[in-house]
């Protein structure tokens, strides 16, 4: 009878792990991905430059703006070694996040109905500008069956809400 109710627990155990695990997942994507976006605002200010979070397959990349389009811009302000004694704070700064293989990432963006997953030809591109402001953006995430959604502010770059199903 111990043995029974052991198993029993042991049963109910394991399935919360599971239960837990695509949630921590979708969870801990999210926020390195919130704190991409608020990382990239605070550099775009910063060194007056904009910069960008892309998603391609597999991966969230943090980089300027001008290694994704191949255009150069200026913002009309000093150089960077005038607009600071140390040109070290103004190098461009270059981050990943690596995705599970298995974690569908898609994005909807500012006024569109549809959500579009990145592929090999048409990464998605998701621009910070020197002022503060950014595209305000959903994400999507759907991991082991469960799924989220977070929609950003574009003043912040914060998450302003989030929706999640379990499964």
């Amino acid at each position: 009878m111990v043995l029974a109710i052991a198993a029993m627990v042991m049963g109910g155990a394991v399935g919360l792990m599971v239960y837990h695990s695509s949630e921590s997942e979708l969870r801990r994507v999210s926020s390195e991905i919130e704190v991409f976006a608020k990382q990239a605002r605070t550099i775009s200010m910063l060194q007056q430059k904009p910069y960008a979070v892309q998603f391609v397959p597999g991966k969230v990349l943090l980089l300027p703006l001008a290694e994704i389009t191949g255009v150069l811009e200026s913002s009309g302000t000093r150089s960077p070694e005038e607009s600071s004694g140390n040109p070290e704070t103004n190098a461009p700064i270059h981050k990943e996040i690596v995705l599970r293989p298995d974690l569908e990432l898609s994005v909807r963006r500012w006024a569109s109905d549809s959500w579009l997953v990145p592929d090999e030809k048409r990464s998605q591109v998701w621009r910070f500008d020197p002022n503060g402001l950014c595209e305000p953006l959903a994400i999507r995430m759907v991991y082991d069956g469960s799924t989220m959604e977070n929609e950003f502010h574009p003043l912040t770059a914060a998450i302003r809400e989030t929706f999640m199903e379990i499964k």
